[in-house]
């Protein structure tokens, strides 16, 4: 069965993807030891919630074309299918050494990575008219986000 999807639904992949990384920081910042390092993953999870209540606001003035079901799927697949993934490719599914900064943000970065070429592949399946310009929107986020990442890595250096 092939899918299409519109932008409610890459929204709701976008807020749980930001969840998965508020865990991931939280997660991490309770496992180094370095009071700076502990207080950058802190607020790495914080800026993450504030990303998923972000894309929560803009899921809120979608359109009701943007939101319109785009195939009969009674059991729910489709977006089961999108869970699935965002719960285990982006920010898990990962052996991560979480007492190294170093490599927190090396995973970080990856799992930045991984979420653009997801929305990439899911620009893909939103026909236009449903909210497919609207995904440009989580992609500049995310991109921001490696900058970010980045330039913290650098300065461990």
């Amino acid at each position: 069965m092939s899918f299409d999807f519109n932008a409610d639904d890459i929204f709701e992949m976008a807020e749980q993807i930001e969840r998965n990384g508020v865990a991931f920081y939280k997660t991490a910042s309770e496992n180094v030891a370095d009071p700076q390092s502990r207080k950058l993953l802190t607020d790495l999870s914080q800026m993450e919630e504030q990303h998923a209540k972000f894309y929560a606001s803009m899921r809120a003035t979608l359109s009701e074309k943007e939101k319109t079901v785009t195939v009969f799927d009674p059991e729910n697949e489709g977006i089961q299918y999108l869970r699935a993934l965002a719960d285990t490719r982006v920010f898990f599914e990962k052996t991560i050494n979480m007492k190294s900064m170093k490599d927190i943000l090396k995973a970080a970065i990856e799992a930045e990575k991984d979420s653009i070429v997801f929305y990439l592949g899911m620009k893909d399946v939103v026909p236009e008219g449903m909210g497919k310009s609207r995904i440009d929107a989580i992609i500049k986020e995310e991109m921001g986000h490696i900058r970010l990442l980045s330039k913290e890595l650098v300065a461990l250096k």
